[in-house]
């Protein structure tokens, strides 16, 4: 897999010492001081780039603005850096794509293993798999690949994580998943207390898959339990 990181952040110590820090654990890191020069560093390497680290707070713009604009050009993993002590930004950037989020200040060690995890599931889909298509309501996910097509052929944009989660709830459909299990699968961590971020990545599915909140059809909320995939899925080893 690439090893290319682009992270933006608006001081310079700290762009250092990430930078001095994720190179030696043998990562190549372009960096960028605000939004501008993240767009430009962005649009010369997305082709190269397998994670973008985005601080929230930017001179020029804000991270948000940033993970949306990244977010309809590309599904490469994004993690949020937010200094805000409520739950408020994270779930913000949630919504708008992002896959994961630290909380300021941070221990450069905690990043890594975040990007590390990231990176391991997305190997998930690795060429070698004994099964590369999973085929349900009409839509298709080739796990090599790691597209999603609608049921018109059309490209569906997902984050790694969301396709990640998709995999997991399609490799177990009819079975009732609780939120735990869900919440290791997709961020490789405990579900806090308080944690909703599960839950803002299923509504955000849902809605990638056209699957009615109110009444979805696909990823159904089994009540005190965690949730189920209800789709026929069937799996293929090509086209």
């Amino acid at each position: 897999m690439n090893r290319t990181l682009l992270v933006v952040d608006d001081d310079q110590k700290t762009r250092n010492l990430l930078k001095t820090y994720l190179e030696k654990h043998q990562y190549e890191v372009r960096v960028a001081h605000d939004g501008a020069s993240f767009n430009a560093e962005f649009e010369r390497f997305k082709d190269e780039l397998s994670l973008v680290i985005l601080d929230v707070m930017l001179p020029d713009t804000d991270g948000f603005t940033l993970c949306r604009s990244v977010r309809s050009q590309s599904p490469v993993p994004i993690i949020m850096l937010t200094a805000s002590a409520d739950d408020t930004d994270r779930i913000v950037g949630l919504e708008l794509g992002a896959d994961d989020y630290i909380a300021k200040p941070y221990n450069p060690r905690e990043l890594l293993a975040r990007i590390k995890a990231i990176h391991r599931r997305m190997q998930l889909g690795a060429p070698g798999a004994p099964v590369r298509f999973l085929r349900f309501a009409g839509f298709s996910m080739d796990v090599v690949e790691r597209v999603l097509t609608d049921p018109q052929g059309q490209p569906v944009v997902l984050t790694s994580m969301d396709f990640n989660l998709l995999r997991f709830f399609a490799e177990h459909a009819g079975e009732t998943l609780d939120r735990a299990r869900l919440m290791e699968q997709t961020r490789g961590r405990d579900l806090g207390p308080l944690d909703r971020s599960l839950d803002v990545q299923i509504s955000r599915l849902r809605q990638r898959l056209n699957d009615d909140g109110k009444q979805p059809v696909l990823i159904k909320t089994v009540r005190g339990s965690g949730y189920v995939f209800s789709a026929d899925v069937t799996q293929h080893g090509d086209a």
